[in-house]
């Protein structure tokens, strides 16, 4: 796998830039960005980037061939080994490419399943990485032979041609494809198991989210004391983590730190990271992190919204935007910010690196949680002991009587508190 040889791999990134595309992050940004995730693969070393101008892709390369010829030169002079290609490629692309500019290529679907696969952690990240992985190589089978057909079993002269070699290969890849999902399907009963018991446990999730890089592990820690690699680096937290924390206010949560998002994340690894993201489904308060110092920060802010929404977060969870990275800010700036952070519900400017902030974000965490309560009376059967002690060890009984149908209890609780409820 790239990445784990002893020398460095010379990279060279490029970001295709469509003109005609609509567009939400600007080409120099996306460009960083690519960069970004090339240096998050351990063992590559970046020897240079650039924008292309693309006016029509070309169905075969990409590009028109004079600038197939003038970036082969490009990568030459730079000892480029590997292009890594900021957006996706067809598999006929790739092969073409390749063999034009005799250096291997990544698409940016490829170079993010290589961090993924370096990353994750858990049993289960490993098998979604995995599954994802097979499905995009899949779709790179192509046939490389047209005046020959490698074959398996036959000769041909009864029943038509044996079994070509793409489809040997699958044919083994999609077996291995219904092994991984059944041993996933295992995994994810004992992850169900787990959930169901952390549901017994008294305490309010609060999830982070946010663009990668926003500084979500770092707001992590410092909350939590916890070590979480947290680094300047792209997809540096992939596996969802959990801490039980005890605020200053007193309160006690669940706090999960989750994957960070990008823009254009492949479809297929947006499956694959659902099970990650499911933590933040069943949150009372997400925390939704920003790099508020970001030139970006307003589209990657959109990104997220757009990932949120298509997980189908609930409406009636509250989200907390935290503008982070305030001290990368000049004086006037943060002040301004600061300003805005408290005239706007549901905002606060902090420093996850200096603590700044951080005191009036748990306070605003506490009454968040406090005002997404609501009053409901549930009627229990005398026999349904089990509910009524999870009631009172939630802390969420205001009054008890009993009638001749059972315990009637009204409860001040959270739309999560009341689904765990309901699943006891």
């Amino acid at each position: 796998m790239i990445g784990h040889e002893a020398a460095p791999t010379r990279a060279f990134v490029i970001h295709p830039d469509l003109r005609r595309q609509e567009r939400r992050h600007a080409p120099e940004y996306a460009l960083e960005e690519a960069k970004s995730l090339a240096l998050a693969l351990p063992g590559l070393e970046v020897v240079g980037a650039k924008v292309i101008p693309l006016s029509k892709p070309v169905p075969a390369t990409l590009f028109g061939s004079g600038k197939v010829d003038e970036l082969k030169e490009m990568f030459h002079d730079a000892e480029a080994e590997l292009v890594l290609v900021d957006g996706p490629l067809t598999p006929v692309q790739q092969r073409n490419l390749e063999k034009k500019w005799k250096v291997k290529i990544l698409d940016r679907t490829g170079l993010i399943l290589e961090i993924f696969s370096d990353r994750a952690r858990t049993r289960e990240g490993v098998l979604q990485v995995e599954m994802a992985a097979l499905g995009y190589q899949r779709t790179r089978l192509v046939r490389a032979w047209t005046h020959l057909e490698r074959q398996r079993g036959g000769l041909g002269f009864v029943g038509g041609p044996g079994e070509t070699q793409i489809e040997a290969d699958r044919r083994a890849i999609d077996e291995q494809l219904v092994r991984l999902r059944r041993q996933l399907e295992r995994v994810v009963k004992t992850r169900e198991l787990h959930r169901s018991a952390r549901a017994k446990v008294p305490f309010p999730i609060v999830a982070l989210v946010g663009y990668t890089n926003a500084g979500k592990s770092t707001l992590f820690n410092h909350l939590t004391g916890a070590d979480v690699l947290a680094k300047d680096m792209l997809f540096a937290t992939l596996d969802p983590t959990m801490r039980r924390v005890k605020l200053d206010t007193g309160a006690e949560v669940i706090m999960s730190d989750t994957v960070g998002f990008i823009s254009d994340l492949p479809t297929q690894l947006v499956a694959a990271f659902r099970a990650t993201l499911e933590e933040v489904l069943e949150a009372d308060v997400v925390l939704h992190v920003r790099d508020i110092a970001h030139p970006e920060s307003a589209e990657q802010k959109a990104d997220v919204e757009d990932i949120l929404s298509d997980l189908g977060l609930p409406e009636d969870v509250p989200v907390i935007e935290v503008w982070n990275k305030i001290d990368l800010l000049d004086p006037e700036d943060s002040a301004a910010m600061h300003l805005r952070a408290e005239r706007e519900e549901h905002i606060r400017a902090i420093s996850a690196v200096t603590g700044e902030g951080l005191e009036a974000l748990v306070t605003e965490i506490t009454q968040t949680l406090d005002s997404a309560r609501h009053r409901e009376t549930v009627t229990l059967p005398f026999s349904d002991g089990k509910r009524r002690a999870w009631a009172y060890k939630e802390g969420i009984v205001l009054d008890e009587r009993q009638t001749e149908d059972g315990v009637e209890l009204d409860l001040l609780w959270t739309a999560t508190q009341a689904s765990r409820f309901a699943h006891l």
